[in-house]
């Protein structure tokens, strides 16, 4: 009867304690320093003169930019400028097409590809330092589950990392809707597919950390297997969209369990890049779009599934800790 107050205490204080660890370690500092920087930087975008031509009714255009047919349509015109003009380029469509291209580059490229392999990268030494003997053997003395202990520092450095995710992009979403006047609600999608992302490969990070205890082995451990996955992702797009001769029933049927069974780290991307209509502006990833336009493409699966790699993952994380001797 009271083992879950117990287990959600534990988990409680765990949480705390990443946070406290986080302090410790100034990797809460460096990642809020990370990310004022992305927003001085949106502070300093610019967009003008494009404000839409003025046309009689009954003017006929005797020329119209391509993609272009019909008439009364403005042509684009304007200057993007970065960096307080040290960058410039011409407007894409519309000025909110060149703002959703600056959020597609800030969360699709930068904070869901290297923000989330540095965020890996920098949260692998969490849980070998606390596994240690001298600093588990204090908790494993009181009345509290392995199983408590370890998922609580699991969602502890999740939460941590879903903090961080929700100062960036909401940080940047105000310091371009403040420059740019283009307040673009589906930005915010960035939040729950980050965290999602990220919350996936950490559990690989967990078990390789509960397994080898080895910040080492934790970090490389799961940068390579986020390249498989991406790898493995990749080819089963490439294949759907792009069928290839000569490819045997078996190697198909592997290359979908491959797919179904690990992470799918180009279908968040994927996902951000749709909600944003991405194609309108910029050039998506090939395989991507042709698997979305031929409706091959179940975003809901590919979230769950990698969802399920990861509660299976921590299963067995668990499994390992509570058996594991001190």
């Amino acid at each position: 009867m009271n083992a879950w107050p117990t287990t959600l205490r534990t988990i409680r204080w765990m949480v705390r304690d990443t946070f406290r660890q986080s302090l410790a370690s100034r990797l809460l500092w460096v990642m809020f320093g990370l990310t004022l920087l992305c927003v001085a930087f949106t502070g300093s975008v610019r967009i003008d003169g494009d404000e839409p031509l003025q046309r009689h009714p009954y003017e006929l255009p005797l020329y119209l930019p391509a993609g272009q047919g019909a008439d009364g349509i403005p042509e684009p015109r304007g200057e993007v400028a970065l960096g307080f003009g040290l960058v410039k380029y011409p407007v894409r469509k519309s000025r909110d097409d060149s703002v959703r291209e600056l959020q597609l580059w800030l969360a699709g490229v930068a904070a869901d590809t290297v923000g989330v392999l540095l965020a890996l990268l920098w949260t692998a030494g969490f849980l070998p330092t606390f596994l240690e003997p001298q600093a588990i053997t204090v908790l494993l003395a009181k009345p509290a589950s392995r199983s408590a202990i370890l998922a609580g520092k699991y969602v502890g450095v999740v939460l941590f990392v879903a903090l961080q995710a929700l100062l960036f992009v909401g940080g940047t979403w105000l310091g371009l809707g403040i420059t740019t006047g283009v307040w673009e609600i589906h930005y915010w999608l960035a939040v729950p597919l980050l965290v999602v992302n990220f919350a996936v490969f950490y559990a690989v990070s967990a078990f390789l950390a509960v397994v080898t205890r080895s910040t080492v082995v934790s970090i490389f451990g799961t940068l390579l297997f986020w390249i498989l996955c991406w790898a493995m992702n990749f080819t089963y797009l490439r294949l759907m969209a792009f069928p290839l001769e000569g490819l045997t029933p078996l190697a198909s049927l592997l290359v979908e369990a491959g797919y179904w069974v690990l992470p799918k780290p180009l279908d968040m991307s994927g996902i951000f890049f749709e909600a944003m209509n991405a194609a309108a502006y910029t050039a998506p990833v090939p395989e991507v779009e042709a698997v979305w336009a031929q409706g091959g493409f179940q975003p809901e699966l590919s979230v769950l599934s990698s969802l399920a790699f990861a509660a299976a993952t921590l299963g067995l994380s668990a499994y390992e800790f509570r058996t594991m001797d001190y």
